[in-house]
């Protein structure tokens, strides 16, 4: 059984941090592509930061400079540092986790953790 669980979340004034985690079990951790979506009222979910099985990453342009997303394979666990948050950073955070081989997709999802930036 695959298991994908945030933890981190919060409420924080503009300017905080925040430090997200996502603990992966029932998958061969490694060899996944793991990324961080968020989802805002309204707004459909967009991809914030991802990191592949080699440790390349990429963000979305808005938080290029603030976010750090990362992975230790040894804990099965990936984070997303997240500092100078804004209020528009507030949103439903998601951990994703992918990998294809033989042409089949293995696509898993967090169940979410809030993040709210507010004074």
């Amino acid at each position: 059984q695959v298991q994908l669980v945030e933890s981190g979340g919060g409420l924080v004034q503009p300017g905080g941090s925040l430090r997200l985690s996502c603990a992966a079990s029932g998958i061969f951790f490694r060899s996944y592509a793991m990324g961080w979506y968020r989802q805002a009222p309204g707004k459909q979910r967009e991809l914030v930061a991802a990191i592949t099985s080699t440790g390349s990453t990429n963000y979305v342009d808005s938080v290029k400079g603030r976010f750090t997303i990362s992975r230790d394979n040894a804990k099965n666990t990936v984070y997303l540092q997240m500092n100078g948050l804004k209020p528009e950073d507030t949103a439903v955070y998601y951990c994703n986790a992918r990998h294809t081989v033989a042409g089949q997709e293995y696509d898993y999802w967090g169940q979410g953790t809030q993040v709210t930036v507010s004074s």
